[in-house]
């Protein structure tokens, strides 16, 4: 598939020059080169879906969501880890995440390994919508403290049937909710297992995680305003694209190329704030990036957390993408050399727009194997902002 083109008016070049600094507390705001691209993918859960009665109230709430003391016990104690097929398979509507105070100890965060998508040298690509393959792009640490100069960014930890595991992902503006936004994007296999699949559970974004970037033997016994400076956000509802709940695979990249999600986290229940207000910034997602070959570089952030790595720092990998394909009929991927590991999913892939501000163009998806040495993520396009547009409908005007 070709790149899509623009006019020669708006022909001029994305950078990743200065990206980190960008990502810094003190810029709240990305380039304005969105378009106003009409939802042609649909997203999990439609408008219509997430409509609601004269009350404000859901006229259909999931069968297994807690309806009393001893129901939210009952998940506590031990109903999350039920993963049986029948009870796993969920329409979109049906996620549930109930809030579960401390369920994510220190030593079950300690047990969460990476949660990835990843392809091997095997994997058959479309030679004409895929470039020559990278070379690997060494990983190098984000400055601390992160509050300061990577304040979006931050992990996700999510229960899934193989166990505990973490991602990344990035606060994002939202238009509808103008400097009060609870939205997190990410990657769809972050939040959902994919091709015959369901919703993961117990969903949590932790913004600035280990802010000081304490080695892995130091975080849990060091102080919760170090390790999670901004608290933690429980997510309440999850979009992700159609493409990747029917397509969607744990290797081989099926539905890669729409692996897109966005969560929305509770306000915090102490001071009432949202994340945007509680992080004081976030990035706008750029759903109308130019093609390819318009970008020098681009910058992918995220906490790897697999060999070599460890998941307590964050890393980021900066190098000029090309295209990467493996379903013709969708938009190639971008794809950078980028040597980070599991774990780094969902986290965001910046680029400077034209006022220099970053903008956030795609999430990580892809890795590959067995030697980690590249990094792809979706160009977010329609059904992206499908996705981004019902959940930031369905919560606008409301913490």
């Amino acid at each position: 598939m070709s790149s899509t083109t623009y006019p020669r008016r708006r022909r001029h070049v994305f950078a990743a020059t200065a990206v980190a600094a960008a990502l810094a507390l003190t810029v709240t705001a990305c380039g304005g080169d969105d378009g106003d691209a009409s939802a042609e993918g649909k997203p999990s859960a439609s408008a219509e879906e997430a409509a609601k009665n004269d009350e404000g109230l859901a006229d259909k709430l999931p069968e297994d969501l807690p309806s009393s003391l001893q129901d939210l016990d009952k998940w506590k104690n031990g109903g999350w880890k039920n993963w049986d097929k029948d009870e796993w398979l969920r329409k979109a509507e049906d996620f549930v995440n109930p809030y579960v105070p401390d369920h994510w100890k220190p030593e079950r965060l300690k047990e969460a390994e990476g949660n990835d998508n990843t392809v091997t040298a095997d994997v058959k690509t479309s030679a004409g919508s895929t470039d020559s393959e990278p070379s690997a792009v060494q990983a190098k640490p984000v400055k601390t403290p992160y509050t300061q100069n990577a304040a979006p960014a931050g992990k996700i930890f999510m229960e899934t049937p193989e166990g505990p595991m973490v991602c990344s992902g990035t606060v994002v503006k939202d238009p509808r909710n103008p400097g009060k936004s609870n939205l997190v994007a990410t990657a769809g296999h972050c939040i959902h297992g994919g091709q015959g699949k369901g919703w993961f559970r117990n969903v949590m974004f932790v913004p600035a995680y280990n802010n000081s970037g304490l080695p892995e033997s130091q975080v849990n016994g060091a102080p919760q305003s170090d390790v999670h400076p901004y608290k933690d956000w429980w997510v309440e509802w999850i979009q992700t694209t159609a493409y990747w709940m029917e397509q969607g695979a744990a290797s081989g990249g099926g539905g890669a190329q729409q692996d897109f999600a966005v969560m929305k986290v509770r306000s915090d229940q102490d001071t009432g704030k949202s994340l945007e207000e509680t992080v004081g910034t976030a990035v706008k997602i750029n759903f109308n990036a130019p093609s390819i070959e318009r970008f020098t570089g681009m910058s992918s952030y995220g906490y790897p957390a697999e060999a070599p790595y460890k998941g307590a720092r964050m890393f980021q990998c900066t190098d000029k993408p090309g295209r990467y394909t493996l379903d013709p009929s969708e938009e190639p991927m971008y794809r950078i050399g980028c040597t980070m590991t599991g774990g780094m999913s969902g986290g965001g892939i910046f680029a400077s727009g034209s006022d220099g501000k970053a903008q956030l163009v795609s999430v990580n998806s892809l890795i590959n194997r067995p030697d980690v040495s590249y990094a792809a993520g979706p160009r977010l396009g329609a059904a992206a902002k499908g996705v981004f547009d019902a959940i930031s409908k369905k919560y606008a005007g409301k913490s």
